[in-house]
């Protein structure tokens, strides 16, 4: 059986990550997103995935390769161009991506699944196919109930007695929404589908393919499922999803490494004295990561490999990146820290390094330089940031 995940967006609202990790490749708890999905293909006899791929399109090709250490085979489109020796990015928008596929040899034969790259999802596949083929559909949307006050965050599917979709309303007002069945980006198709979509240029499945097939009043139907749906598209997203895995509310995703305490899970040689530390699950903290002596770890959080906590140091409901040291007396709640950036929890960012405080949020990696004269009230910025 054959699927598609959609994998070559910019990422651009789960910035500063996707500056240098395609977003299909961020981790959860050490884990790419994209690797949960290949596992639930997997699960339910799709074993023939093909990817589309743009941004930073090497990194992911690199890791999934032909995906036989996952169990499955991959191929990749690569949508884009050279440019100067360089690789340019140019996506061809989720349905304009399947044309290309479809148009250089026909791929999708028989029924298969699309999934967006960017969501944890506990799904049962097998039980949704089977519904689409009952229904005698072209195509079937997976959604997701949810409650009223929240419609205005998602794409709300509205439908018929018989489950066909009649609209599609984009994030409507609480009061303007006649639904509260939301599109969860998960799609069942006929091959047939892709005569619906226009070749050569840039085409959205959502927004052009969609409202085209309720216009022609083809076989269209929506399946409301219960089931696990973390997005991780937005910053807050990633957040949340990270929260969420730590507190053990998403089935599918398991805390890696050992639990040394009950709600604090450590990869290897973590180096802690767990008497002088204070530390309040859910916590992960990757392997060779060294946390000094009166830091304080409030959960949820997650610290990955190869940290360095200073001394005094507070992480409180905060994710720290691999290669993260936090210098003596920072304190970050709700902050998630990568490379060079600092960022709340609305996914505004600080530029440590352009900021001039990059000894206190640095490099593992780097020689340490001596800071004693380094003025406080820029710490004091950053710790109230």
């Amino acid at each position: 059986m054959k699927a598609m995940i959609l994998a070559a967006g910019k990422g651009t609202r789960v910035r500063p990550i996707t500056h240098t990790i395609p977003k299909p490749l961020i981790p959860i708890l050490q884990k790419p997103v994209m690797e949960f999905l290949v596992e639930l293909l997997r699960q339910h006899g799709f074993n023939q995935i093909m990817v589309n791929v743009s941004h930073l399109a090497e990194e992911i090709e690199n890791y999934f390769r032909d995906g036989q250490r996952f169990g499955v085979e991959i191929g990749y489109s690569f949508e884009g161009r050279i440019v100067d020796g360089e690789l340019v990015g140019e996506a061809l928008g989720s349905a304009g991506g399947l044309k290309k596929i479809q148009e250089f040899n026909p791929f999708f034969d028989d029924t298969f699944v699309v999934l967006c790259g960017d969501a944890l999802i506990d799904l049962d596949l097998t039980e949704v196919v089977k519904k689409h083929k009952e229904k005698g559909a072209i195509a079937t949307v997976v959604t997701k109930s949810v409650p009223k006050e929240e419609v205005s965050s998602y794409g709300v599917v509205v439908t018929d007695e018989d489950d066909k979709i009649l609209a599609f309303q984009e994030k409507p007002s609480i009061e303007e929404a006649l639904s509260t069945q939301i599109n969860t980006g998960i799609y069942i198709f006929e091959p047939e589908i892709i005569d619906y979509i226009p070749a050569g240029q840039e085409y959205d499945i959502g927004s052009e393919l969609f409202p085209k097939l309720v216009e022609l009043n083809l076989p269209f139907y929506a399946v409301n499922m219960e089931f696990e749906w973390v997005d991780i598209g937005k910053v807050p997203d990633y957040w949340e999803a990270v929260r969420s895995v730590l507190k053990g509310e998403v089935k599918n995703v398991e805390i890696p490494g050992k639990e040394v305490q009950q709600g604090v899970y450590t990869g290897l040689n973590v180096s802690v004295n767990w008497d002088k530390v204070d530390i309040t699950p859910p916590v992960y903290i990757g392997a060779m990561t060294h946390i000094e002596d009166g830091a304080k770890i409030v959960g949820p959080s997650m610290i990955g490999p190869n940290c360095w906590i200073c001394e005094d140091a507070t992480v409180d409901n905060s994710v720290i990146f691999e290669y993260s040291r936090l210098g003596s007396g920072v304190r970050l709640v709700d902050k998630l820290v990568f490379g060079r950036y600092c960022v709340d929890k609305n996914g505004i960012a600080i530029d440590v390094q352009a900021a001039a405080i990059d000894w206190l949020i640095t490099d593992t990696r780097k020689d340490l330089v001596e800071t004693s004269q380094k003025n406080p009230l820029i710490a004091e910025i950053v710790n109230n940031s």
